[in-house]
């Protein structure tokens, strides 16, 4: 009878184990689908987030280089606005310079002629009177329109080269003959057959002579 009674509660106490055991067991499985179905969770959220960094960083980057492209395209535009402008003043320089030269040019003339204008007048006097005055007054009007016409382009800076007696210069004077003269050195002038003429240091017309040799 106690054997009997001492199994029964054995097998009391294996069915309370079993039980035992069992419940935790489904405890652990609830659990451990519990944490499963978190971390589940949490990776979703993980990825959410790194996709909405993702988008945000996208947005922030093409925000930048709109930012940056409109700052270029105003820049661009500044830049050709002060180019047209640069071109246009150019322009309206070059045009007034020439208006200016051009002026200038008639300015130096209109003075030059404005200085002649005597000097012809005496020679017209003088050819008006080739039938009235005898020879040596008319030489001596020439003579004295032909001073008069130096000191005019003197007057004006223009000066003659000295060229008779004086040694070849190939600068100033341009030798059209050649001459064997024991008398005088080489390469002195001899003879001027037509005057030079220059104003301050530019040659405006060689002298023609003749040279020895």
């Amino acid at each position: 009878m106690d054997d009997f009674l001492e199994a029964k509660e054995n097998n009391k106490n294996r069915e309370t184990t079993e039980t035992t055991n069992t419940d935790s067991t489904d405890k652990v499985h609830n659990e451990t689908l519990e944490d499963m179905k978190c971390k589940e969770e949490s990776t979703e959220c993980k990825e959410a987030c790194t996709e909405e960094a993702s988008i945000s960083e996208s947005e922030k980057l093409k925000a930048e280089y709109e930012e940056k492209l409109a700052k270029m395209a105003e820049e661009n535009k500044t830049y050709l606005d002060h180019l047209q402008r640069l071109a246009a003043e150019f322009d309206n320089y070059k045009k007034r310079t020439t208006k200016e030269k051009e002026r200038l040019y008639q300015d130096a003339v209109c003075d030059t002629v404005s200085k002649l204008l005597p000097v012809v007048d005496n020679f017209e006097r003088a050819l008006a009177a080739i039938d009235t005055a005898d020879e040596k007054s008319f030489r001596e009007g020439v003579i004295m329109v032909a001073k008069q016409l130096d000191s005019v382009l003197a007057n004006i800076g223009v000066e003659k080269i000295q060229a008779l007696g004086c040694k070849f210069d190939p600068n100033v004077h341009n030798a059209v003959m050649h001459t064997q003269d024991d008398n005088v050195e080489e390469n002195t002038i001899v003879e001027e057959l037509q005057s030079g003429y220059k104003y301050k240091d530019q040659v405006i017309r060689h002298s023609m002579v003749k040279v020895a040799n």
